[in-house]
């Protein structure tokens, strides 16, 4: 098997280390894998940023001046975003690498298991959607991705607005921007979003808006990457 990143030969000269190595599937050899920073050390408990403190300022700033109660829960990130992950995302993103998105399973999946094995089985996995003509430009969406990733059943019930891609926006176009998120759905029971990258938080705020106006009594997420 091949490096899904730097496409090297993933056989190892053989040691007790490597045979640990080998016994366990690997979609990256150990130097790729080694590019990639899992967060760790303390941070906020509301958005995952770094931080020594329970609560960063950014979301104690949000929750004083914030118009709305906020209506997520909270946000895990499992990566930073260094110059590597940036450039495995504009791959898998946007130059529809599909299988690279392969690389991310066994650690978003252990994010789940150790910090939303809580959740209620019948709890759902909601990706953040694309608009039609943003998935019709990729072929797929990396957020449903994700989701399938996770023990919940996942369902596509948000649907979304067609705007300007959000990588294009300055902080305080996102931040000020319209919720662009929509659904017919009553939903009863809690919801974990599922998104590629978590940057100022609006996106996975618009949506658990939106759930928490149908009915949704508790929404929180799971994200990729804290930006």
């Amino acid at each position: 098997m091949n490096c899904l990143w730097c496409d090297s030969d993933m056989i190892p000269e053989l040691s007790w280390k490597t045979l640990f190595w080998l016994s366990k599937p690997k979609s990256l050899c150990p130097s790729c894998a080694d590019r990639l920073t899992i967060i760790q050390g303390k941070r906020c408990g509301k958005c995952s940023r770094l931080s020594n403190e329970e609560i960063c300022s950014d979301c104690r700033w949000r929750k004083l001046h914030a118009p709305l109660e906020d209506p997520l829960i909270c946000n895990y990130s499992v990566f930073a975003y260094n110059e590597t992950m940036q450039e495995m995302v504009s791959k898998w993103k946007y130059r529809g690498d599909y299988s690279l998105g392969k690389v991310f399973k066994s650690d978003y999946q252990n994010a789940f298991k150790q910090h939303f094995s809580f959740l209620a089985k019948e709890t759902l996995a909601v990706p953040i959607p694309l608009s039609d003509e943003r998935m019709t430009e990729r072929g797929f969406n990396q957020a449903k991705m994700l989701a399938d990733f996770l023990p919940l059943k996942s369902e596509d019930i948000l649907t979304r607005s067609h705007s300007e891609k959000q990588s294009k926006k300055s902080r305080r176009q996102r931040i000020t921007s319209s919720n662009p998120f929509h659904t017919t759905y009553a939903i009863s029971t809690p919801v974990l979003l599922v998104d590629d990258i978590y940057t100022t938080g609006m996106t996975l705020r618009h949506a658990a808006f939106v759930l928490k106006k149908h009915e949704c009594p508790a929404v929180y997420a799971l994200t990729l990457i804290r930006g």
